[in-house]
């Protein structure tokens, strides 16, 4: 009974929020690889434009429940979502007309778009702030949990109670559907062919009729829905500060480089590595370990590895590890020219989609 309960806790504060964060890590960590694969830059805006989709989301929400519009026990901010998609398209679409396409046609360095992208990302932050504040904002609704700690204790007589938000299970549902599209449309559809086309060889796919302008608008358009959907439920699982998307930029990279930089794949796997690693060092372990060891023997302090002040260490020190087995994996293939192939930087076709 004591290792049930003990799995019942490490479910509760580990398992399901490692799950449901890793979901919004995922899918903000999708965004910055399409982009670094078709269009060859690191975009460091990616965070505000997902504050920026979660806010127009949050501003749709605010109106339909004043109009006593609802979806019952689901959250309002899933019908004002499609709204919230198509601001951040007309968004993002503009800003690569203004801003990026100038930079892509003098076939500007990657850096300099890096240092482009951090102008804008200042300058979306700039507007988030002064349209709907810097505090935090709760636009949750409907109901609360799918199961409360109080029923589950009720219905098996255990100690531990396992409660499961409906923000959670939300979260969940709507990554495994989006990331199925995704790799369904770019596998499937001639658009996502044109998009793996592109991102190979870009020489080649303007010799085979490619519309560069034309993939370019897709790749923006996929890539401000992923953000406005990962904003909106993380806004939805925590709540919404402006500032807290800012500082979502350092797990979604970390996420997208622990996976390797232009892989989806890599970069689901990565946002899951990253959101396990935050909340298993954070988490305080003392509750779990009092169902293992005597009561004697019970620790006096929480035994946590690190304070929740200070998540982005774990980021940090999860980012370090694997640059480094970067770093020793190319000295290693220095040294075995026969046996290491040399890669493309973005190999979409081959490696990372479903066939």
């Amino acid at each position: 009974m004591d290792l049930l309960n003990a799995f019942i806790a490490l479910s509760n504060y580990v398992l399901i929020p490692g799950i449901a964060y890793g979901s919004q890590l995922a899918l903000g960590a999708l965004g910055v690889t399409l982009v670094y694969g078709i269009l060859r830059f690191s975009n460091f805006a990616h965070g505000d434009t997902m504050a920026m989709g979660t806010m127009a989301t949050i501003l749709i929400t605010w109106l339909f429940q004043s109009m006593g519009l609802s979806l019952g026990v689901l959250p309002t901010a899933l019908l004002a979502l499609p709204f919230g998609i198509a601001f951040a398209m007309l968004l993002v679409l503009g800003t690569d007309r203004v801003v990026y396409k100038f930079y892509r046609e003098q076939k500007a360095k990657p850096v300099i778009l890096v240092i482009v992208s951090l102008g804008v990302t200042f300058i979306y932050n700039g507007i988030t702030r002064f349209i709907i504040g810097a505090d935090d904002q709760n636009f949750l609704d409907g109901q609360r949990f799918i199961m409360s700690a109080r029923d589950f204790k009720e219905m098996t007589g255990l100690r531990e109670g396992l409660a499961f938000k409906t923000t959670q299970g939300i979260t969940i549902i709507t990554a495994i559907i989006v990331v199925a599209v995704l790799f369904w449309f770019l596998n499937k559809t001639r658009a996502g062919k044109s998009m793996r086309a592109y991102s190979d060889n870009e020489d080649l796919a303007l010799l085979s009729g490619i519309n560069p302008e034309r993939v370019v608008m897709i790749t923006w358009m996929i890539v401000a829905a992923l953000a406005t959907i990962a904003g909106t439920l993380y806004g939805l699982d925590k709540s919404f500060k402006p500032f807290t998307y800012f500082q979502l930029l350092l797990p979604i990279f970390a996420a997208a480089i622990v996976g390797g930089l232009g892989s989806p794949i890599g970069a689901i796997a990565g946002g899951f590595v990253i959101a396990f690693s935050e909340v298993t060092i954070t988490y305080a372990w003392k509750r779990v370990l009092t169902y293992f060891v005597p009561e004697s023997l019970e620790p006096a302090g929480l035994v946590q590895l690190l304070s929740t002040d200070y998540p982005g260490w774990c980021v940090v020190s999860v980012l370090l590890s694997q640059l480094l087995s970067i770093s020793d994996l190319r000295r290693w293939s220095t040294r075995q020219p026969s046996v290491c192939r040399k890669r493309s930087r973005f190999e979409l076709p081959s490696q990372f989609f479903f066939a």
